[in-house]
């Protein structure tokens, strides 16, 4: 995954909003599955959480498909669920979002540590990451399986070169956190106004 991940995230966050400013299905999940190839530089441990969450955006891609016009809008498919009282199942399209949105508040946390903390170790920038993220939501057995995979981090430098930081030149990054995070956060808030943003693992 050579090149700047950023520039690429970016150009698609363009489109993720209606002209209403409502979070649109296909554009949104395009946009978590640009970001999703970083992970690939923790190796193979972080495999199954890759997998995991490219099946949480492959379930509500293949719900998005099944009536484009009607699941147009991303809270569309959860309220569809929520009507037809399965948004609490495990294999629900509202598990896959709540779980999406998680990972991808990790990921959010580790560019902004990455941006903040110059100094820290890789291994601090995912673990802290880990604890104010995803940590509170797992169970031990999930929280054994990750902290295997974030101690096989690779080089901060070696990194930020594949995710296509130059040097010292942090803006892509800056300008990625500071327009995806309160999208994630929109979500949450939909979530928890449907009695969905507590479910752990």
């Amino acid at each position: 995954m050579e090149g700047n991940v950023f520039a690429a995230a970016l150009e698609k966050m363009d489109h993720v909003k209606s002209p209403e400013g409502e979070i649109l299905a296909k554009p949104f999940l395009d946009l978590c599955k640009t970001v999703l190839p970083v992970l690939d530089n923790f190796g193979p441990a972080m495999g199954p959480v890759k997998s995991d969450i490219g099946g949480n955006i492959s379930r509500l891609e293949t719900r998005y498909l099944s009536n484009q016009s009607e699941f147009n809008y991303l809270y569309r498919i959860v309220q569809s669920e929520i009507e037809s009282k399965k948004a609490k199942s495990s294999s629900s399209c509202t598990n896959a979002l709540l779980w999406l949105t998680r990972a991808m508040d990790f990921l959010s946390e580790l560019f902004r540590n990455l941006m903040v903390h110059p100094d820290w170790s890789m291994s601090q920038v995912c673990t802290d990451s880990y604890d104010k993220s995803l940590k509170k939501w797992h169970g031990w057995l999930a929280s054994t399986s990750f902290s295997v995979a974030l101690k096989l981090a690779p080089d901060r430098k070696k990194f930020m070169s594949v995710v296509g930081v130059k040097g010292d030149d942090v803006s892509d990054m800056e300008d990625f956190c500071g327009r995806f995070s309160p999208l994630l956060e929109e979500n949450h808030k939909f979530l928890a106004s449907v009695g969905m943003d507590t479910l752990k693992a």
